[in-house]
């Protein structure tokens, strides 16, 4: 400010003296005229040289350079209008902090300096996967009832981050919803407090839903709150749990959840809960000690047994511990498994009513299985009807029974069916999906199980026995083959010389039969030839017959013969003998046939 009055005083001064005119007299001497004259000049050059001085000094208070990182704010000092009651920001020719800043690079307003404090802030910077929370200092008051200003739509906000235009146009004082989104922005920080919240934007992440619990309403929306209740594939089920919710933009818990997806919400308005859409495994395992009875086999062949026991822990991860049910008398611990699963339009639902899918399994679902477990093991089960031979009745039929202690083994199926259809409608109730149950193998006293041991240890080595006698009579059929391997030559010669025997029988016995068809039609002949010839001419022809058929095949028994028969045959009657006697004779006596034979005595 001292430095604008000194130039203005100089300037001033300059002025003057550069147009004062010369007073006084004419100088009677030359010398006296020119030293007039360089008084003139010297009194002009000064005052010009004040009104440069002047010039500078003004200039230099209206201009002021903007570094490229930063924004200009002004606050006015001098000014003929006051600054109204209740405001922060002044608007064009008003008191203090102006509406208007100043962007980067050289700005030249008359007197700025000297009407305007200058100070220099710098760039507002969100980081990816930030937001920027604004406050506003100035602007028009909330309504009642309104704790933070409505959200701005995108295409608007441009304007409202103008300081003159969001006052101007009835911007909210106090919180905003609308946040900043990563990038940097040049705002009137008078106006405008911005906080970069060291939290991440909200993610909802895969395999996930947001239920969002809104605190403000927007402009336009219509909010009428609605009792909804939980609903399963039947659609309502009486003693659902009932949430009020309302439509998305109202105050409440909204009905529609948020998907995956990234969202940059005002932690102040907005309170974002996530819920697990995916299948979880909820196990009740452990808690109990196990009783166990070994039966083993000495080397004499005597079933011995041990008992022993195991204390079972539970799991951190598992639900609970295992659920105790009574049957028959009996405490028995019965660990077991399900998968459940809350669907996307009933999150709402389950974080309204209760909280968190954990509170649903503590408070709700985790005693309704232990309930429904403990009644299905001590009441009844529907079990299938089976056949004589074991064998399910087609079609499959069931009958109702009293629940057993040995159901836990020989129909677990069933009751897995019975306690899993119960407790869905539970589970739907509270609006979580329970997909499936599975029972764990039970810890059943020892002494209900050890005839049934001994039995199939027993038929164990039963079958054991007889798989040692069939693989003594394959290994005994095995040796004979390799036997009857070893003598298949011989095998061969005997079935070869069997065959031989056979076929000789068949060749003798079919001449047997030729020779007896043969001597049967020489009978036949020879009777034929008795009729004519009489019997005793035929025997003697026969016996001819066998004798020449000897000689001729012996011809070595005729000089025998020839010793033994006299050499005088007798001729008899010409009845045909008489040839032959003498061929006979002629025979007996050496003689050829061609000889002439001796003539007959007289």
């Amino acid at each position: 400010m001292f430095g604008v009055i000194l130039g203005i005083a100089a300037f001033v001064i300059g002025i003057f003296v550069f147009l004062r005119p010369s007073g006084g007299p004419a100088p009677s001497s030359g010398q006296n005229r020119l030293f007039r004259l360089f008084s003139m000049f010297l009194s002009r050059a000064g005052g010009a040289a004040l009104m440069v001085f002047g010039l500078f000094f003004l200039a230099s208070s209206s201009f002021v350079f903007i570094d490229a990182n930063s924004i200009g704010h002004l606050k006015r000092i001098y000014a003929f209008e006051e600054l109204p009651k209740g405001r922060i920001i002044a608007l064009a020719g008003q008191k203090g902090p102006q509406a208007r800043i100043l962007g980067p690079g050289f700005h030249f307003v008359p007197l700025i300096r000297v009407l305007y404090d200058v100070e220099e802030m710098p760039v507002i910077s969100v980081p990816e996967g930030f937001y920027g929370q604004i406050t506003s200092r100035d602007g028009a008051a909330m309504p009642e009832g309104m704790f933070i200003a409505p959200a701005i739509t995108d295409e608007l906000l441009p304007k409202m981050l103008d300081a003159e235009f969001y006052i101007k146009n009835g911007g909210y004082r106090g919180p905003q919803e609308t946040v900043l989104k990563p990038g940097s922005y040049r705002l009137n920080r008078y106006l405008f407090d911005i906080k970069v919240q060291n939290r991440k934007a909200t993610i909802i992440p895969a395999g996930h839903v947001g239920v969002v619990k809104s605190n403000v309403k927007r402009p336009g929306a219509r909010c009428i709150e609605e009792k909804v209740s939980a609903a399963g594939e039947g659609g309502r089920i009486e003693g659902a749990l009932t949430v009020p919710l309302v439509p998305r933009g109202c105050v409440g818990i909204w009905k529609e959840p948020l998907f995956p997806g990234a969202y940059y919400l005002n932690r102040q308005a907005y309170q974002v809960t996530l819920v697990d859409t995916r299948v979880k495994t909820w196990v009740y395992q452990g808690g109990y000690t196990k009783r166990i009875l070994e039966l083993t086999i000495d080397d004499q062949g005597n079933i011995k047994q041990r008992e022993r026991t195991e204390l079972q822990v539970t799991p951190k991860s598992a639900a609970d511990k295992a659920v105790f049910v009574k049957m028959e008398g009996w405490d028995i611990p019965l660990e077991l498994r399900a998968l459940v699963q809350i669907q996307p339009e009933n999150a709402p639902i389950v974080v309204g009513s209760v909280g968190t899918i954990a509170d649903i399994e503590n408070r709700i679902l985790t005693p309704a299985i232990r309930s429904i477990v403990r009644n299905v093991a001590g009441s009844q089960i529907s079990v299938p009807v089976r056949n004589a031979d074991g064998t399910l009745k087609s079609p499959v039929e069931y009958r109702t029974r009293p629940t057993r202690v040995l159901d836990l083994i020989d129909n677990r199926d069933a009751l897995e069916r019975t306690i899993e259809e119960l407790i869905k409608i539970e589970g739907r109730k509270a609006g979580v999906e329970i997909m499936e149950i599975r029972l764990g193998e039970p810890s059943l006293p020892p002494e209900l199980l050890f005839a049934r041991k001994r039995e199939q240890l027993a038929q164990q080595l039963s079958r054991a026995y007889e798989r040692e006698t069939s693989a003594q009579i394959k290994r005994t059929e095995r040796e004979k083959a390799r036997s009857t391997a070893d003598q298949q030559p011989r095998l061969v010669r005997a079935q070869i010389a069997v065959a031989v025997a056979k076929q000789r029988e068949a060749e003798r016995a079919a001449l047997g039969r030729a020779e007896r068809k043969f001597l049967e039609e020489l009978a036949l002949g020879q009777l034929a030839q008795a009729k004519v010839l009489g019997k005793d001419r035929v025997a003697l022809l026969q016996g001819l017959e066998k004798i020449l058929a000897t000689l001729e095949s012996k011809p070595e028994l005729v000089k025998l013969v020839s010793r033994l028969v006299p050499h005088t045959v007798v001729g008899g009657t010409s009845n045909g003998l008489a040839g032959a006697a003498a061929i006979i004779g002629n025979a007996f006596r050496g003689r050829e046939p061609n000889q002439t034979p001796d003539k007959k005595p007289e």
